[in-house]
């Protein structure tokens, strides 16, 4: 049974919920998505020290007015004292521990000590003060530790244990114990793994984004580009717990003690969620793909050169394994108990992201000035052909398979020593003997298939060789009508670069003629002499004999001695 959560649900009566880590990146959408709803009594409950009316990011805003209302409150609460959660949840129906993001990974013990330990004190906490309802906000990333890819992960899910992340080893304890105190003094617990989480307010993925893209790091795509994620707007996660609380109260589904993977149910390429940030803000997209180990290489040297890469909230490790493993789950389970389903979209979710980190935007001119959807020149010019598909590498393996076999004709005509026509004659000896090569194998080696090539590849049929003629014909004409227009002597600016263009072009082939056909050359040419002495010896023999002694004794016809070179050549 699905039970859904409507605004009408819970304007029924005022209820009293506190947000443990109010004022972190998920607790504000928390309670700005339950002052929305309107029918809880909020306390903001957080290890900040200064009053959010003093705070000038609350400043005309929903939780302003409520904070003047009393509808809001505002505690300062530090979770690794146990006494000050006991007074602020005294009294309340719900709490909501959203842990905070910001933690330096290099501080063991107070990660330690705010996480787990804190963990225990809400627990007791909650139940010392008859707590109903205890939602923790955990992390998908508890059953990732990276060494295999996760396609459509569910509940069943086994969690690795061990993880090189320490802040992900220190939330999976943390879980354990909430889920441990289910039932125990009548406190009902939930789990919610959201996956990916990104939205205003976001303090790690999106600043390091930027941070990569200033050093020149963001070009690069880590391993092969097309691994699959999924991401969670803030304020969907926000209505997963409304809606987990919901059903513990209700009971009618039996949800306690349980966890449930969180998602905005559109599955995206990391790269391309990548892409679309940095894109919108105004820096390089990644292009360029290289191996796992050697962007664990560049991160660390860029660490160790400027520290201020490096977001100590962030582990490396889990960043690099995030870039390059496939990690989508399935969220099934929290639509059919929880009642959830998206209340952002991905591409909504995307754009107010972009549109909150405005300030962290590239400032150059084509940032401010220039459009993103607007074509470049280059594909204005060569269009959506195959030479534009193939010159702006819009099919990769495409352009590279032209790329390499340019390379290879130049390697074979220019750079092995022979000349034209034998590397001419070689290669179309090279081609005969691969199709008849290929025309003797059987139809199977080694289980695989060897598909024939169809005989209709080697005909040329009629409108081809019309079409041919057809361009050759063109091609003439047109030339002719070039050397006509020249001949009249009206445009002298076409003169000079018909003139200017043969003179180079008859540069060029004169030394590529020399270099590359010498020695056919020298051959043709003592042919050509050797041939004339023997087509004068044969025209004197049948010449008359009165003729050919007077042409003999007046030295008309003399007899030219042979170079000693040609006697070499034969």
């Amino acid at each position: 049974m699905v039970v859904k959560t409507t605004a009408n649900d819970v304007a029924t009566e005022k209820r009293t919920c506190v947000v443990l880590g109010g004022r972190g990146f998920l607790g504000r959408s928390l309670v700005a998505r339950l002052l929305q709803l309107g029918g809880w009594i909020v306390r903001v409950a957080d290890s900040s020290s200064h009053s959010l009316l003093t705070d000038p990011s609350v400043s005309d805003s929903l939780l302003s007015n409520a904070l003047c209302s009393g509808q809001a409150s505002f505690c300062h609460v530090d979770v690794r004292d146990t006494s000050q959660i006991i007074i602020v949840t005294k009294g309340a129906d719900v709490v909501f521990y959203m842990e905070p993001t910001d933690l330096d990974i290099r501080d063991f013990y107070n990660c330690y000590m705010i996480i787990v330990q804190g963990a225990k004190n809400v627990i007791n906490a909650c139940r010392e003060c008859k707590v109903r309802r205890l939602v923790y906000n955990s992390s998908a990333d508890i059953v990732f530790d990276g060494s295999r890819d996760i396609l459509d992960g569910d509940l069943s899910f086994i969690c690795p244990g061990k993880f090189k992340d320490m802040l992900i080893d220190l939330k999976f304890q943390a879980e354990g114990l909430i889920r441990l105190a289910n039932n125990i003094d009548g406190l009902l617990t939930c789990v919610l793994r959201p996956s990916n989480v990104f939205g205003p307010g976001d303090t790690r993925f999106v600043p390091l984004l930027v941070n990569l893209a200033k050093a020149g790091l963001a070009k690069f795509i880590t391993g092969c580009g097309e691994n699959m994620s999924d991401f969670t707007y803030t304020e969907n996660v926000a209505h997963a717990h409304i809606c987990a609380a919901e059903t513990l109260d209700s009971r009618v589904v039996s949800v306690a003690g349980k966890a449930f993977f969180i998602t905005n149910l559109e599955p995206i390429m990391f790269w391309e969620f990548v892409s679309l940030i940095l894109g919108g803000l105004g820096y390089q997209r990644p292009y360029i793909k290289v191996p796992t180990w050697m962007v664990s290489c560049i991160v660390s040297l860029h660490q160790c050169r400027n520290d201020k890469l490096y977001n100590y909230s962030v582990s490396p490790h889990y960043m690099l394994q995030l870039a390059s493993r496939t990690r989508t789950f399935d969220c099934s389970a929290a639509q059919n108990h929880l009642g959830y389903s998206p209340v952002v979209s991905m591409k909504d979710g995307i754009k107010l992201t972009i549109q909150s980190f405005s300030h962290l935007a590239n400032d150059s001119f084509y940032t401010k000035y220039g459009n993103f959807n607007e074509q470049s020149k280059a594909e204005k010019m060569l269009g959506s052909g195959i030479v534009a598909d193939i010159l702006l590498w819009r099919d990769e393996r495409r352009t590279f398979a032209c790329f390499f076999t340019l390379v290879l004709v130049y390697c074979w005509f220019f750079l092995c020593g022979r000349t034209f026509a034998s590397s001419l004659a070689d290669l179309l000896l090279l081609v005969i003997v691969a199709l008849y090569g290929h025309g003797i194998l059987s139809s199977k080696i080694c289980g695989f298939a060897v598909q024939e090539i169809p005989s209709s590849r080697f005909k040329v049929t009629e409108s081809e060789a019309q079409q041919a003629m057809r361009s050759i014909a063109h091609t003439w004409n047109k030339g002719v009508r070039r050397i006509k227009s020249l001949a009249k002597g009206e445009d002298w600016s076409k003169f000079f670069r018909v003139v200017i263009s043969i003179y180079l072009f008859k540069s060029i082939q004169a030394y590529s003629v020399a270099v590359l056909f010498g020695s056919e050359i020298d051959a043709l040419r003592i042919l050509i002499f050797c041939g004339m002495v023997e087509l004068k010896g044969l025209l004197l023999r049948k010449l008359p004999a009165s003729i050919s002694s007077f042409s003999q004794h007046d030295n008309v016809l003399h007899q030219e001695k042979v170079p000693a070179r040609v006697k070499e050549w034969k």
